[in-house]
Order: structure tokens, then sequence, then C-alpha cells
């Protein structure tokens, strides 16, 4: 069995625009004109909290407070204080956007 499909061509028909003169050239001179050399300013607060940071000689971390609760963690024995837990995602439960559509 045959398919025919009518009110179509077998091939479509190209279009051609014709290329504009001096468009890439053009380009070229007018970004080449526009690079600048980029700067930034820091505030005295910047530089203040970017030397403080840059001189600590500590983690803000405590590695070996991590370590001793990925032990406790692990084994079974970090103490978990429900109420507290329960309370905080009160809280967090809270903040969070109310939905009207239930």
């Amino acid at each position: 069995m045959a398919i025919e499909i009518t009110g179509r061509t077998n091939s479509p028909t190209p279009i051609k625009t014709p290329p504009k003169a001096g468009v890439d050239g053009e380009k070229k001179v007018a970004i080449a004109n526009t690079v600048k050399d980029d700067s930034i300013a820091l505030t005295s607060a910047t530089q203040e909290i970017k030397k403080t940071l840059g001189s600590s000689s500590t983690s803000p971390v405590n590695i070996d407070r991590v370590n001793a609760v990925k032990k406790a963690l692990a084994d079974g024995n970090y103490p978990v204080n429900a109420e507290r837990a329960a309370k905080k995602l009160i809280q967090f439960e809270k903040l969070m956007p109310q939905d009207d559509s239930t």
C-alpha cells in the first residue's frame, strides 16, 4: 500500500539572503574599541574582613569535634535530645511559607 502526500513539493526551496558588505569588519572594530581593563575597589570593611580571614591560622571548623561526632554516630552512641530536635523542627516549619491550598 502506497501513501501519497499531496500539496507538498519534493524538495524545499532554499532562501538565500545577500551578504551585507562590511558587517564583519565593523563588528571587529567596534569590539576592539570597547575592550577595557577591569578593575575592582574594595571598601575598608572588606579589606578588614579579608585581612582577618587571611591572618587566621585556625580553621573555623573544629576537626576534633567533627571526628568525635562522626565516631559517636557510627557507634550509635550519639545522644539525641528529642525535645530540642522537635522544637527546632517546629521553629523551622514556622519559617516556611504557608500553603493555603490544602
